[in-house]
Formats: structure tokens, C-alpha cells, sequence
């Protein structure tokens, strides 16, 4: 939600007040500067003193100052066509990750493909190495991998579980996004979870009409968050639920804030009550 403004302590003081426990960082170097070990710092320091974990999600810019903004593409892709530009992401990625040696990040949550990538062998095996490699250099830091179910051909829940299983990847897992599982085509919401059970562990709470992947708050389109709170009350261990939310120039922390309350409370009513 706040993805265009520099994170600082007065945000994260915000979204705590709205009762959140766990708080995504969202790796784009206008907003977080994974890089600069001052303010890498600083939000450390932000998160000891304060009762809340936090997450990661990987960068989808490649740093070289551009902005985020649903009118452009990512830059960053982990399995691109090109070695180059997959090894290049890779690097970007692991820069991101670095973070974790001064904040204590319970994981990280990686894109795989792009809207055209399709699903083939070589985009299986080409999947495979990239989680492997950033497992490998997650693990030691104390990061758990996760990957996103995107409105793609590469990361449907089928798929995702075919490609861990072939992998042997046991200790890799998925975050369930709720709002590309709404999206026409994608197979909704409890198929998603009757698929990948337990190897869910964290989700992406967001809203849309099935058209578009719009990021509206939970109840302002048609995803059954019925659905939701039977998948989640389902599981062994509760996941992690973020509320990605999309960027809105008039709104304010204050706002943000009863809106986020507003929507835990939904989410944490009795399945069948609204």
C-alpha cells in the first residue's frame, strides 16, 4: 500500500496499530533500500523493539531506478530465457536477501515466471536450480523459501507441487495469494488449498472482480473469503496472512490502519459468519 513512499518507522507504527503481527517488506529499493546497510539498520533496530516479524518479498525491479507502478513490467526474472539476465536477478535477489543478517526475516517470497512464461520441461528444470540456489543461500541466514502462486502457466498450484516433488525441495513452501486464485482461469480459491494443504504457509489477502488483479481490500470484490477461512482453518499450523493491498495516493496511515482492522476482523470471524 505504501509501496511509492520510503518505509520508515512511522509506517510500520501504523500498520502495528492496526493489529498486524508479521509485516512484508517489499524489496524495491525506492521504498526498502535493501542495499544501503544504514537503513537496513534501522528498521533491524525498528523490529527488536517492537513485537512483530517480518517477511520479505523479493524484488521484481532490478534496482536501476525504476519505480514500481502497475503500468510496468517487471525487470527481474528468475527464469528468464536469457542465462544473463537469470543470473542477474539471482544476484539481486541474494543482494535482497542480505538483509536477514541484521533483521531476523522468517522468509522470503520469490516470483517465478513472468505472464508469458509457460510451463515445459526447461522452464521445470530451469525452476528447480533457481529454488535450490536461493534455498541454499536462505537457509544459513534463517530464511524459509516460499513461492507465489502467480497468474501464470508456471506457478499454478498443480504445477508448484509437481515441481517440488520432482525437486525433492522439502523444506520449500508456497504462499497462496488469494487474489490471483480469484482471477478467471486460475481454479479459485479451495481447489488452490486442496491442492497445496500444508505446504502453505503463508498467504497474500486481496480483493478483485476475476477480471483484473486489482489488490482491492477483502470484501470490495468476489473472492469467497468463506473459502478462505475453511482453507485456513484446515491447515496444521495457521500461515502467516499478509494484506497486499494496491497503492492509493489519498490515503493516509490513519485510514490504512481501521481499514487493516477491518479486514483482520472479517478474516478472523467463525467460518459461515460474516
Amino acid at each position: 500500500m505504501f509501496l511509492q513512499q520510503r518505509l520508515h518507522a512511522g509506517l510500520l507504527d501504523a500498520m502495528v496499530g492496526a493489529g498486524a503481527q508479521s509485516i512484508e517488506l517489499f524489496a524495491a529499493r525506492h521504498h526498502f533500500d535493501y542495499a544501503d546497510r544504514t537503513e537496513v539498520k534501522e528498521l533491524a533496530k525498528w523490529f527488536r523493539s517492537n513485537d512483530c516479524r517480518a517477511t520479505l518479498h523479493q524484488p521484481i525491479f532490478d534496482g536501476r531506478g525504476s519505480n514500481w507502478s502497475k503500468h510496468v513490467p517487471p525487470s527481474i526474472n528468475l527464469i528468464d530465457v536469457e542465462k544473463t539476465r537469470r543470473i542477474d536477478a539471482m544476484d539481486e535477489v541474494k543482494r535482497a536477501l542480505e538483509a536477514a543478517e541484521q533483521i531476523d526475516i522468517d522468509s522470503m517470497v520469490l516470483h517465478l515466471g513472468t505472464a508469458n512464461d509457460t510451463w515445459n520441461e526447461r522452464t521445470l528444470d530451469i525452476s528447480m536450480t533457481a529454488v535450490e540456489h536461493i534455498k541454499a543461500f536462505a537457509a544459513p541466514l534463517g530464511v524459509k523459501t516460499l513461492i507465489e502462486t502467480l497468474p501464470n502457466d508456471v506457478t499454478t498450484p498443480e504445477h508448484l507441487m509437481e515441481m517440488l516433488r520432482i525437486g525433492h525441495l522439502d523444506s520449500v513452501n508456497v504462499c497462496l495469494d488469494v487474489g490471483h486464485m480469484n482471477l478467471h482461469g486460475m481454479g479459485g480459491v479451495a481447489a488452490a488449498y486442496e491442492i497445496l494443504g500444508d505446504r502453505i504457509k503463508q498467504l497474500h489477502l486481496h480483493d478483485n472482480g476475476g477480471e483484473k488483479d486489482e489488490h482491492c481490500w477483502p470484501g470490495e470484490g468476489t473472492v469467497k473469503w468463506d473459502e478462505v477461512r475453511a482453507g485456513i482453518a484446515a491447515l496444521k499450523q495457521p500461515p502467516t496472512g499478509t494484506l497486499e493491498i494496491r497503492y492509493e495516493p489519498e490515503i493516509d496511515a490513519k485510514s490504512m490502519s481501521a481499514n487493516a482492522a477491518t479486514a483482520f476482523h472479517m478474516l478472523e470471524q467463525p467460518v459461515g459468519q460474516k
